[in-house]
């Protein structure tokens, strides 16, 4: 499911005057709905596993996490400034799949060192993985240097943990601006 919103509304942490493409993904159940509903209208909305796309003129996305669907995710990050991805951090049993379809989209040549949000969405559940053993489970490390990432404890149904989590992505994704920006003068 692709869904956006307007940067104005959606993240208000975040300058208006400042459009930025950033994609929400994750596995399937992972709380991706339930991020972007909280973030966008800062409240609970209850969801239904979503089919295909969704999309919307926005500047951020959600891009649906069913597997025949994940080779099209390609298509939605191209470009993109900031990356999201969601972690059920109860389900440890996918941590496997969760950090190869994580490696798999960071290691695409348009996706080099795009920051990366990995929200560990969930943890106010008793059997939440801890953040060391979730870093480890998906080899946030081993991302590369040129890859800047946060691992961000959260509760997307009450929103704990989003807004300092997306606080955490617009600093990398200024820092990365302003590096590319130098870069450019440089080559100049």
């Amino acid at each position: 499911m692709g869904n956006g919103l307007s940067s104005d509304r959606l993240l208000p942490c975040l300058p208006s005057f400042q459009p930025l493409h950033i994609v929400i993904l994750g596995l399937d159940c992972a709380g991706k709905t339930t991020v972007l509903y909280r973030l966008r209208f800062n409240e609970f909305v209850n969801t239904v596993p979503t089919k295909g796309f969704n999309s919307e003129k926005i500047k951020l996305w959600l891009a649906a996490a069913a597997e025949k669907l994940r080779p099209l995710w390609r298509s939605y990050t191209r470009c993109a400034d900031g990356l999201v991805f969601v972690v059920d951090s109860v389900d440890g049993e996918r941590m496997e799949e969760a950090k190869t379809e994580l490696h798999k989209i960071t290691r695409l040549a348009e996706n080099q060192g795009v920051p990366v949000l990995v929200v560990a969405n969930k943890q106010d559940l008793r059997d939440a993985l801890a953040l060391a053993e979730m870093e480890r489970l998906l080899a946030l490390r081993e991302l590369g240097a040129a890859t800047p990432w946060h691992l961000q404890p959260a509760c997307a149904i009450i929103g704990e943990g989003l807004r300092e989590g997306v606080d955490k992505l617009h600093a990398m994704i200024a820092k990365r601006r302003k590096a590319l920006r130098q870069q450019k003068k440089k080559t100049r």
